[in-house]
């Protein structure tokens, strides 16, 4: 009885020294991990200056049901300028100059005006277009990689987020397709067609004027 007894504390003392040991270095391997799939992001989207191009967002439930399609048009750059174009019938125009982002509604006849929030987990647009430097502090990042396309997996570390997790997908270390996924299962994927990246972008592009008659809220 005292060997097994014995025996039985050799090895909890064995695995204890091997917990000691071994889980610092797989937390140290983890955090490495991280760091390179971050650094890694941060030098495909620090290479791309402007982007534009099309792009077609479906929206799916949790259950798979199809809730929202649209196609548009983009234009981004850095650092923090954006104008995002939804088609009719769903149309929407949301410009950013950086500090402020216009929502401007057609149909509704309103546009809405706000500070930009400079939180990447809050303003997805942001990835491709704003300051990524502090995006692992932001961010918990993997990578998976196959061919000519790379696949980049976000969660945020904070809780007050809009989205869950994001998937980054490049193809020939050009952006290829964005999705999100929220806390209800709700998922939002965008892919983006006939992409061009650092060609000259107007001015204009990143400034909104009101039409006549439109109601403006600030908020």
């Amino acid at each position: 009885m005292r060997t097994l007894y014995k025996g039985l504390l050799g090895l909890l003392g064995s695995v204890m020294c091997s917990a000691v040991f071994v889980v610092p270095q797989t937390v140290q391997a983890n955090e490495a991990q991280q760091q390179y799939s971050a650094n890694k992001l941060s030098e495909l989207l620090s290479k791309t200056q402007t982007i534009s191009g099309g792009f077609s967002q479906l929206t799916l439930d949790a259950t798979g049901t199809q809730l929202q399609e649209a196609t548009g048009q983009m234009v981004l750059q850095r650092p923090g300028l954006f104008r995002w174009h939804t088609d009719p019938p769903l149309e929407q125009l949301l410009v950013s100059d950086g500090e402020k982002v216009w929502l401007y509604d057609p149909d509704l006849m309103q546009v809405t005006v706000q500070k930009m929030d400079q939180r990447l987990t809050h303003t997805p647009a942001l990835l491709l277009s704003g300051d990524v430097s502090k995006i692992s502090e932001n961010f918990a990042i993997s990578y998976q990689e196959a061919g000519t396309m790379i696949d980049f997996t976000l969660t945020p570390t904070a809780k007050d987020t809009l989205f869950d997790t994001l998937r980054l997908s490049f193809r020939n270390g050009v952006i290829n397709d964005m999705q999100l996924l929220d806390a209800v299962g709700q998922r939002t994927n965008i892919l983006f067609t006939a992409v061009t990246v650092n060609e000259p972008v107007a001015a204009s592009e990143f400034v909104f004027t009101a039409p006549d008659g439109v109601d403006v809220i600030e908020e």
